[in-house]
Order: structure tokens, then C-alpha cells, then sequence
């Protein structure tokens, strides 16, 4: 008989899809041409009533389901991030679905728990094969969500795109997972730690390349990357916001425990090479962008790389700077996609550099939440992105990548020219008269609230956030 102790450490998946199984009853009850705001308040509900079930999951650490699932401080971290993330999509959600026109509310908020399901189990599950299957039930999420906007040509490519390249990289995740059972006989990332330790494998080198592969793709880390700028550009605003922080922190937290948990082999020069590549193809992609949704998708790229730095350092202060990193990360990218979701009114037809030309005259508060973001992506202190690159190139100073810390450095001076350039357009170019700006909406404003706050936060009082990190990578390693 399994303990009730063990429902407790899944307590927050419990939580989100009892929700979404009311979200999928609630829809029909409504009238068809009405607005679907009412789902995406039951969302919201379940979203926090998931931040409090993990809240009280704190008083509950261990490992659950036949050692399945563990509940610790590494996974309580994401899956923070997590909810915050789907907080801010949902919340920027409620009008984007009425200007665009979008009448699927209830498979659309239904999706985002559920995807926020696959999201937070990929981060406390130890077991390979439900590290599978959390990645399939987020996947098949996003998938879908990519395609919400069905009357959109672009939107139907970038679901099809992402679907395709995504089960092609899953193949390859489930190939290296095969491959680490061959190799070890279990499947359990503690248990195969204990073999490796113990035990040379040459077919564990060649797993863990196959499942790299699969997580650097939903990463979107280099060389794995092509698949991104199409799919962030096609697809509806909010969902890239959600698609682009929340499966990305997710699969960062798998990545960690497969390669530092398991003391996995063979996998510094995979990373460093990855790192560099990410940096600056993304980088130099974004450089070229008119796009404000491909610029950022190409930035997304860029991050994963600096993320990855981190990586390559290894040991305690490397996997802590990485928390710390999806944490800023998530913040600041999720509050600037919500500004751009609002922003490209209905059809999502501003999305140029060009429509953002003189929005600081125009709307000066939506252009000021935005610039503070674009500084925060810089790196520029008093902001979260500022301590997150700190972090990260400090560890691996510590580590003796000086090579690596100086792509990174490079990397980070050429991304502020692109960000800086959205900035320019909306305070030092005329503005376009057909290009009109909307109220700010309360469910987008408190969205926005969160997000900035957070970022901020992160940038002037980063000390709780990096304990936390730093218990996280201590339980990871244990």
C-alpha cells in the first residue's frame, strides 16, 4: 500500500490536474461566443493553489513511488519557477484570447496545467522512465499550444515544425536512456550513480550524448537550436513566453541531475562546446532581426549558452549559479513576451522593430516595464540578469574556463547592442501614427507586477534566491 506521505511529494501535479479537469467540465457550460476569462480565473486559482501544495511540500522532503519522485530543495526551486512562470502566461492570457479571437479557452488554459504538470515532474522525478514521460506530457502540451492560433498560417508551421523536431530529439533522449539501463541495469539516477562510481562503462559515454542531444533541443542550446526562431515567431505571444522559460527550466533541471547526480562521464567538452556555439550564434542570429519575436528567440539561444557556462564549471557553485540563472532568466524573458503578447494587438500584427518606434512617448509606462527587461537580458545591475551572468561567469573563473568566460564576456557585449536597439526605436524614433496601443489590462498588469518585481528583486536582494540555489545543488548532490 503506497503512504499517504507519497501523495503528499506529488501534491502540486495532483493539485494542477484536478484544475485542468474542471477547466475541460467548466468550457461546455459556457455560451459558446462568450468570453472563456472565467477559465482562465479557475487556472489562476489552481495555478496558486499548486504554489501553496508546494509550500507545505517543504515539510515533506524524501523520495516517493518506489523511489520515483524525490521532494527536495533543487526541486521545490523549479518548481517555483515554474508556477511563476505559468502565473504570468495565464495572467497575460485573459485578453490575448479575446483580441485574437481565440474561442479554444478551455483547451488553452487545460494545456498550459497540464503542460505545468510535465514541467514540475521532470524536475523531482529520479527515475529515467518518468523523466520520459514528464517530458512527454509537456511537450505534447506545448506542441499544441504552438497552434492556438489556428486561423494563422505561421502559427500551424511553427506547431508542426516544433512537433516534428521535438519527437525527433525525444527519440534520442529515449535511445540514451535505453542505452543507460544496457549499460547499468536500472534506471534510477541514484542507482546508476552508485554503478558508475564504482564501474567503468564505454556505452555511457554514448548515453550520455543521446540524452544531451534530447534535452539540448528542448533547451534550444546549440547546435540543436534551428528549430526556435520559427517556432517563438509563429506562435501566439504568451505561449512563447511560457514555451521559452518554464520546459526550458525544466529540462535545465533534468540536465543537471542526469550529469551531475548520476557522476554521468564524458560530457564537459559536449557542454563547453555547446555553451560557446549557443552564445554566439544566438547572438550574432539576433543582431540581424527585425523581428522583435525572432530577435528574442535568437536571445533565448544566446541565454541557454550563458546558462550552460555554468555548467561547464561543475560541482556546487556551478550548479547553484545555474538555479540562480533559470530564475532570472524566467522573470525578466516572461515579463518581456507578456509586453510583446500585448503589444501585437489583434493578429499579432506589431512585432517589428519598426511598430516599436516612439512607444516611449506613446504608452511610457508599457515602454518603461519593457526597458527594464531589455536591461535585466543585458546584464545591467540592479536587475536579476546583472547577478545571474555574476554568478555564472564567477563560477567558472573558479573553474579555470577562462577561455569560456571570455566567449561569454564577448557574447554579452554584442547582445546589448540588439537590446539596446529596441530601446532605441522606442524612445529616439518617430513613432508610427497607425500603430496604436491598448490600456494595459489588469490581468496583464498584475502579470507584468510579478514579473517585475522579480526581477528586480533578484538584482537588489539575491541573497535568499542563491541560499536557496546553493541547498538545491547541496540535495542534488547528495
Amino acid at each position: 500500500m503506497i503512504p499517504a506521505v507519497d501523495y503528499i511529494r506529488i501534491l502540486p501535479e495532483l493539485v494542477l490536474s484536478i484544475f485542468g479537469i474542471i477547466v475541460m467540465m467548466v468550457d461546455p457550460v459556457l455560451p459558446e461566443q462568450g468570453s472563456k476569462k472565467p477559465l482562465g480565473i479557475v487556472a489562476l486559482v489552481g495555478t496558486l493553489a499548486a504554489l501553496a501544495a508546494t509550500a507545505y511540500q517543504t515539510g515533506f522532503y524524501g523520495e516517493a513511488f518506489y523511489h520515483m519522485v524525490r521532494v527536495d530543495t533543487f526541486s521545490v526551486f523549479f518548481h517555483v519557477v515554474v508556477l511563476m512562470v505559468s502565473l504570468v502566461v495565464i495572467l497575460a492570457s485573459y485578453d490575448y484570447l479575446d483580441v485574437q479571437g481565440i474561442k479554444a479557452g478551455g483547451e488553452y488554459y487545460a494545456l498550459i496545467l497540464f503542460g505545468t504538470v510535465g514541467m514540475m515532474l521532470m524536475s523531482s522525478a529520479i527515475e529515467l522512465v518518468l523523466i520520459f514521460i514528464a517530458l512527454e506530457i509537456s511537450s505534447i502540451s506545448t506542441y499544441i499550444l504552438a497552434g492556438m492560433r489556428r486561423r494563422a498560417a505561421e502559427s500551424a508551421e511553427a506547431s508542426l515544425k516544433y512537433f516534428l523536431l521535438g519527437s525527433f530529439a525525444t527519440a534520442f533522449f529515449l535511445y540514451g536512456v535505453a542505452m543507460i539501463y544496457g549499460a547499468t541495469g536500472t534506471t534510477n539516477i541514484y542507482n546508476i550513480a552508485n554503478y558508475l562510481h564504482t564501474q567503468q562503462s564505454t556505452l555511457a559515454y554514448l548515453a550520455v550524448g543521446l540524452m544531451f542531444v534530447g534535452l539540448g533541443f528542448k533547451v534550444a542550446s546549440a547546435p540543436f537550436h534551428v528549430w526556435t526562431p520559427d517556432v517563438y515567431e509563429g506562435s501566439p505571444a504568451p505561449v512563447v513566453a511560457l514555451m521559452s522559460t518554464g520546459p526550458k527550466a525544466a529540462a535545465f533541471a533534468v540536465l543537471l541531475r542526469v550529469l551531475f547526480a548520476t557522476g554521468a562521464p564524458g560530457w564537459f567538452w559536449m557542454v563547453w562546446v555547446s555553451a560557446a556555439l549557443s552564445m554566439t550564434l544566438g547572438n550574432i542570429g539576433a543582431l540581424v532581426q527585425q523581428n522583435v519575436k525572432r530577435l528574442l528567440a535568437y536571445s533565448s539561444i544566446a541565454h541557454a549558452g550563458y546558462l550552460l557556462v555554468a555548467f561547464a564549471a561543475g560541482q556546487q557553485v556551478g550548479i547553484s549559479a545555474a538555479m540562480f540563472y533559470a530564475a532570472s532568466y524566467a522573470a525578466m524573458n516572461v515579463g518581456a513576451f507578456a509586453v510583446v503578447s500585448h503589444f501585437a494587438s489583434a493578429g499579432e500584427k506589431y512585432v517589428t522593430l519598426d511598430d516599436y518606434a516612439g512607444l516611449g512617448r506613446r504608452s511610457p509606462l508599457l515602454a518603461g516595464i519593457l526597458t527594464i527587461f531589455l536591461l535585466s537580458l543585458i546584464g545591467i545591475p540592479v536587475t536579476g540578469g546583472f547577478f545571474a551572468k555574476f554568478y555564472v561567469f564567477s563560477a567558472a573563473l573558479q573553474s579555470n574556463l577562462v577561455w569560456l568566460t571570455i566567449i561569454g564576456v564577448i557574447n554579452s557585449a554584442i547582445a546589448a547592442y540588439y537590446y539596446l536597439r529596441i530601446i532605441v526605436y522606442m524612445y529616439m524614433r518617430d513613432e508610427r501614427s497607425e500603430t496604436l496601443v491598448a490600456r494595459i489590462p489588469v490581468g496583464l498588469g498584475i502579470g507584468l507586477a510579478i514579473s517585475l518585481i522579480a526581477t528586480i528583486y533578484l538584482g537588489v536582494l539575491p541573497g535568499r534566491v542563491l541560499e536557496y540555489a546553493i541547498q538545491g545543488a547541496q540535495d542534488l548532490l547528495k
